[in-house]
């Protein structure tokens, strides 16, 4: 099963790429910005329930599809790239088992423990 989730989300970090190959931005932009959704961890410097509910919000994927189909209503290129970017980042992160995040720890996560307290 693990493989076949892993696959799962590399074609749609893919299709994230390939969507984004359509729109005319660089891809320096699409590279240098991509890691910018982690930012959303700032929540935790709070709390960690305010922690993951910013980081949730940003890394789910109905959030990156919405924008860019938002995008694509209202012929916004840029919600098209920011949808695309936080589709394709959210997929990356899970490629490495960076789920979701439960309110009581960041380490806890909707695809198991991550970090050294594993």
């Amino acid at each position: 099963m693990r493989i076949t989730l892993i696959l799962e989300e590399l074609f749609m970090l893919g299709l994230s790429m390939f969507l984004f190959s359509k729109l005319e931005y660089s891809w320096w932009l699409y590279a240098v910005l991509f890691l910018a959704p982690d930012m959303s961890m700032v929540g935790y410097f709070f709390n960690p329930r305010i922690g993951s509910w910013t980081y949730n919000f940003v890394h789910h994927k109905a959030t990156g599809i919405s924008l860019y189909v938002l995008g694509i209503l209202l012929l916004n290129p840029m919600l098209q790239f920011t949808g695309l970017l936080l589709f394709g980042h959210s997929s990356f992160d899970r490629l490495f088992g960076y789920g979701l995040k439960y309110p009581d720890a960041f380490q806890h996560t909707h695809l198991g423990m991550i970090g050294k307290e594993k």
